[in-house]
C-alpha cells in the first residue's frame, strides 16, 4: 500500500482533542514532523507499510504497572525485539510487571490502548509515569508513533524528543537494555 506523507499539522477539527492537542504541542516547541494518515493500526505487524513509506521502524509503546500498581511505566522499544516482563522488571528493581489497564491508561495518558505513545506523556502532568526506552532506540535517527491516536503515525527526530519534547513534558527516561531473552 502506498502512503502519501505529509508534513505539519492537519488542522482538521474532525480529529480528537488529544491528536489536536499533540500536534500544537509539537509546533509551539517547533518539532518538525511528517505524518500519515491510515486505517487504524492496532499493532507493531499493523503498521509494517507504515514503517516503510517512512524509512524507519514504528516504536513499540507499552504502558506497564507493577504487581500492586503503584509503579506505571511507558516503555519504548523496537517493534521487532521480543518483550520479556521478567527481563524488565529485574532491570528496574520492579515486581511482577503486567500491562497497565485502559482506565489507567486514559487517566494517566489520555488515550486508548492501540493509541498509546511517547507523545502522550504530555498528558501525564503528574508524572505518575516513568519513561522507559530501551537502548536500541537511541541507534535510531527518528522516533515513528501515533500522535495519540492510532489513525496517524509520526516521524520525529529523535534528537527533538530526547531534548525539546520530554523536557518540556516533564519526563527525563530511564534507558534499558532488553535483549528478549530471558
Amino acid at each position: 500500500m502506498a502512503y502519501e506523507i505529509y508534513s505539519g499539522n492537519p488542522n482538521d477539527p474532525s480529529r480528537s482533542k488529544a491528536e489536536q492537542k499533540t500536534y500544537e504541542l509539537l509546533d509551539s516547541l517547533e518539532i518538525p514532523y511528517e505524518r500519515i494518515d491510515h486505517e487504524p493500526a492496532f499493532t507493531i505487524e499493523a503498521c509494517a507499510a507504515i514503517d516503510a513509506a517512512f524509512g524507519t521502524p514504528m516504536c513499540k509503546n507499552l504502558f506497564l504497572r507493577n504487581s500492586n500498581g503503584s509503579q506505571l511505566y511507558l516503555l519504548l522499544m523496537p517493534g521487532e525485539k521480543p518483550f520479556k516482563t521478567k527481563e524488565l522488571s529485574k532491570q528496574i528493581g520492579s515486581t511482577r510487571l503486567s500491562f497497565g489497564d485502559e482506565v489507567l491508561m486514559q487517566t494517566h495518558l489520555g488515550v486508548s490502548p492501540g493509541s498509546v505513545t511517547v507523545l502522550s506523556l504530555a498528558f501525564d502532568t503528574e508524572n505518575k509515569v516513568d519513561l522507559l526506552i530501551d537502548e536500541d532506540i537511541l541507534y535510531e535517527a527518528f522516533i515513528c508513533c501515533h500522535p495519540c491516536m492510532n489513525t496517524s503515525s509520526l516521524k520525529i527526530a529523535k534528537e527533538d524528543i530526547l531534548t525539546k519534547f520530554l523536557p518540556a513534558v516533564h519526563h527525563m527516561p530511564r534507558i534499558v537494555k532488553l535483549t528478549g531473552i530471558v
